[in-house]
């Protein structure tokens, strides 16, 4: 990690590039869970609410007992409204619901960046019930895409166990006999390959409101590298960060279009390959030449 990447006085616009192999990257509810596929190119979705979960989950995990490293959208089952009301209990405030005074919003919504990490990066509305404003986040993510369409499978499975008990055999006693299952089917949906380029923005006058400070950049870009090395599961199959490209401006307000930083990046599937199924299977061109005045690049992964 360079200074550089870490300053949040400067802006950055990032490109992620990573890959899942034999799982599923981000199952669509509406759909079984298959992976989600945009139905007109047929290639995969992962939502940027799926990309910011796994930061959450890794920062959890790295700096979630320190006090400024808590994480405020958990699956752990905490309401939201009791983490707005830590922060007027922490302020000495009475909460009077959606009459709260603007003076006192202003004082518990600065607690809550204070003290959760994911607020004062990503941002938040805390307006439900017990007010602590609204923040709006210096990093955005957006939708990652995958490079070629994809394949989603549902593949069949058996579970050498049965759900109820009047559908297994009776082993014992002069009972009513069950029906003799030993085995019930399921189902797993999942795709043989996808590599994903995903894109993201920091900007230091959001930064600034928020406290996000060098550390907490820091610590992005180490969940970035790092997350799904500690999100594996049987679902997912082999999931892995495959490049992250990132630019930044001197200018706070930006000294180029991120669209044309972004095109500098292309990732091409090599000539001859029918399927892929690896990376390998992938040329990714980046072009660091002539860089607009002001803008630098640092390849963190790639």
């Amino acid at each position: 990690m360079n200074s550089t990447i870490t300053n949040p006085e400067l802006r950055h616009d990032f490109i992620i590039l990573f890959d899942v192999q034999d799982g599923n990257p981000n199952g669509d509810p509406d759909a079984g869970n298959m992976p989600r596929v945009d139905p007109e190119t047929m290639q995969g979705l992962v939502t940027d609410v799926c990309l910011k979960r796994k930061v959450r989950d890794f920062v959890d995990l790295a700096k979630g007992d320190e006090g400024r490293f808590k994480i405020y959208v958990q699956n752990k089952g905490v309401a939201l409204n009791d983490m707005h009301q830590r922060a007027y209990t922490a302020k000495s405030i009475k909460s009077s619901g959606s009459k709260q005074n603007r003076d006192d919003i202003d004082s518990v919504r600065t607690w809550m960046c204070e003290n959760f990490y994911d607020i004062r990066v990503f941002g938040a509305v805390m307006t439900t019930g017990v007010n602590c404003g609204q923040v709006r986040g210096p990093m955005q993510l957006t939708f990652a895409r995958s490079i070629d369409p994809i394949s989603p499978l549902d593949i069949s499975i058996t579970r050498v166990a049965v759900t109820k008990p009047e559908d297994a055999s009776v082993v014992e006693g002069d009972g009513e006999q069950g029906k003799g299952k030993t085995t019930e089917m399921g189902r797993k949906p999942m795709l043989p390959y996808g590599l994903y380029l995903g894109r993201g923005f920091f900007s230091p006058k959001f930064a600034k409101d928020t406290g996000v400070t060098s550390e907490d950049l820091e610590l992005f870009w180490s969940a970035l590298v790092n997350m799904w090395d500690q999100d594996h599961s049987a679902a997912r199959g082999f999931m892995s960060i495959r490049g992250i490209y990132v630019f930044t401006h001197q200018n706070p307000l930006g000294d180029a279009p991120a669209q044309s930083l972004f095109e500098r990046i292309v990732v091409k599937r090599n000539d001859g390959v029918e399927a892929s199924r690896a990376f390998a299977d992938y040329k990714v061109a980046v072009d660091d030449s002539e860089l607009p005045e002001g803008v630098t690049l640092t390849r963190i992964v790639g």
